[in-house]
């Protein structure tokens, strides 16, 4: 299967600081990934990288030719967008048509929401306007950088059925950031563990029982966080 993401040897350095050190993985059709690891490990920095919005110090990303991106950042720069309402934020994303935008906004759970103004929606309104935004572009990946922070458990649940039914319709690959492991070792092909460089990735029944992923989340050895029942082949490997 053809890649639609490689990263190869990315290493990106501020000053005497490095950032990301020598990362390398692939990403490719239909999986769902995901990105977890302590703050300042450079979660947001890879995704910066991915989506082009900072250049690597050395190493490369190659991405298919004609590779659509869907990305949804941590929180949006309200100050910037204050009176914006949410048919104009979506109309942001190049899709012209109000009616798609409409459509979009019901698929998303935000019928709602389309004449509302963005600094008046919540939490859990605003995952849902920039995931339809996300969308409009029919990305082959999507991109989530923290996707449900702040939203409470029925909001979170909402969600990832969500971004399941959207996967198994259109067969695009997730990859997400997320602190809750219980979500990501239940929602996840694969999961890869960032501290500046890799510790560990692999299916997460093999990344769970990592010695790296568990002194890093003070897990205890043989402590079960979930129950996962798919079927995976790839081990975890070390760095």
């Amino acid at each position: 299967m053809t890649p639609l993401l490689s990263v190869e040897n990315l290493t990106i350095q501020k000053g005497k600081r490095t950032l990301l050190d020598r990362i390398s993985f692939t990403l490719v059709p239909g999986e769902a990934v995901s990105l977890i690891g302590p703050n300042g490990a450079g979660k947001t920095t890879l995704i910066r990288a991915l989506i082009g919005t900072l250049k690597p110090t050395s190493g490369r990303i190659i991405r298919k030719r004609g590779l659509k991106i869907g990305y949804t950042p941590q929180k949006l720069q309200l100050e910037q967008l204050m009176p914006m309402p949410v048919d104009r934020f979506l109309s942001l994303s190049g899709e012209n048509d109000p009616e798609k935008r409409r459509a979009m906004l019901a698929r998303c759970d935000a019928k709602n929401l389309y004449n509302a103004r963005l600094a008046d929606l919540s939490g859990g309104e605003t995952q849902r306007v920039l995931l339809a935004r996300a969308l409009m572009r029919k990305p082959d990946l999507l991109i989530l950088d923290e996707p449900t922070q702040g939203l409470d458990q029925p909001g979170e649940a909402r969600f990832y059925m969500l971004l399941n039914e959207v996967r198994a319709e259109s067969g695009l690959a997730v990859f997400m950031v997320s602190h809750d492991l219980h979500i990501v070792m239940a929602e996840s092909d694969r999961v890869i563990c960032l501290n500046t460089h890799i510790c560990c990735s692999g299916a997460p029944e093999s990344v769970s029982k990592d010695p790296g992923y568990q002194e890093m989340f003070g897990i205890r050895p043989g402590l079960a966080l979930y129950q996962h029942n798919h079927i995976h082949s790839k081990s975890c490997d070390h760095d």
